[in-house]
């Protein structure tokens, strides 16, 4: 099943299941007990958004090793964790705003979870239940703002800082995906999700340890080694295996 949210011709909001080149309207959040309303519009009249409205998004950094070996910091012993708020959410084709304050501009291809329970204190066996699917996202950094120690919120938290979709896909574990990225048609990321250093289920766990995650907050779970800078009018695209083809305008 592939979930999206969409604003349609007549201005309304809403999510739906994506069928072939349509989109049937549901009368709630798929995490809801929903139904369909009846409602079809063709994908090519709707403008897509971030697949979820989430309250937060929790961010892991340094989970593929060559990642924390182009910076030159050690494997991690445990899980880097930071916080997107819900102002950075972008769907795809949309722009990614420049910030003025900002001299370089990165991406990063990584793989987004999107829960689909209240989720508390679970185990990493019941992990895979506590998910809604999966979804591409790109964790959009003001490198240059980011200090080498310390916190990230200034370099990761502008809005439109994290681009996420096309659709949320349902019956993926996520385990071995390959994941690209690319500027301007130019290869710059290429790795498969199982070299993640901390798994979907582990990460799953682990987060619901410390916080209580909610229906339709997202994990975005790293990025792979292989990124760099961008500039206004790139193209940008997240690409996961299976999950559909993220594409952003930098503006």
């Amino acid at each position: 099943m592939r979930y999206a949210r969409a604003r349609m011709a007549d201005g309304r909001i809403g999510y739906g299941i994506v069928d072939g080149d349509g989109l049937i309207i549901i009368d709630r959040p798929p995490y809801e007990d929903y139904a369909e309303t009846g409602e079809r519009w063709k994908l090519s009249d709707v403008s897509l958004m971030s697949p979820v409205d989430f309250s937060k998004a929790v961010c892991i950094g340094l989970n593929y090793r060559d990642h924390a070996e182009e910076f030159g910091l050690p494997i991690p012993e445990a899980p880097v964790v930071f916080m997107k708020p819900s102002t950075c959410q972008l769907g795809h084709e949309g722009t990614i705003i420049y910030p003025d304050m900002c001299h370089r501009l990165d991406y990063e291809a990584e793989l987004a979870v999107v829960i689909g329970k209240e989720c508390h204190m679970v185990s990493q066996e019941d992990a895979s239940s506590y998910i809604l699917g999966l979804t591409s996202a790109n964790d959009v950094t003001a490198r240059d703002l980011q200090p080498k120690n310390g916190q990230w919120t200034v370099a990761k938290c502008f809005d439109t800082f994290l681009p996420l979709g096309p659709y949320i896909v349902t019956g993926e574990d996520g385990s071995d995906l390959m994941i690209t990225s690319r500027v301007n048609g130019e290869t710059r990321q290429m790795s498969r999700t199982s070299n993640l250093i901390f798994s979907i289920p582990y990460l799953v766990s682990y987060l619901s340890h410390v916080m209580t995650l909610l229906p339709g907050d997202v994990i975005s779970t790293g990025t792979p080694g292989g990124i760099s800078g961008m500039q206004k009018g790139d193209i940008v695209e997240i690409e996961i295996e299976r999950l559909g083809v993220l594409r952003n305008t930098i503006g």
